[in-house]
């Protein structure tokens, strides 16, 4: 049997890593939440079972929120600009769309 040495750069694994979407923890136990999901046997090390463990109880403690579209879910708030002559007193209405985070501000009269 002929065994061959193979050497990696560290670059190497972590362009890997990025084509597979595991460049951070967070995404390697989503990988491996996903091959759990598609092959039941999979056997796991203790330090695995106590990284999923942590990130559900993480996930719990954060409040993550599915919402099913752009727009379900927001936090709005109205802040006062100043007053213009010939206008009146302004207030900005500001909300912010938590889906993509970005904020979409109007100004009222």
């Amino acid at each position: 049997m002929i065994h061959f040495l193979v050497l990696v750069s560290q670059s190497g694994v972590r362009s890997v890593w990025l084509r597979h979407g595991l460049a951070n923890f967070k995404g390697r136990l989503a990988a491996l939440e996903a091959k759990m999901a598609s092959d039941n046997n999979i056997s796991l090390t203790e330090y695995q079972v106590q990284a999923l463990e942590r990130k559900k109880l993480d996930d719990e403690v954060s409040g993550e929120i599915e919402t099913s579209h752009s727009g379900y879910l927001g936090s709005q708030d109205t802040f006062y600009v100043g007053t213009l002559k010939g206008v009146g007193r302004v207030y900005q209405q500001t909300f912010v769309n938590i889906i993509p985070k970005w904020p979409l501000p109007s100004c009222t009269r």
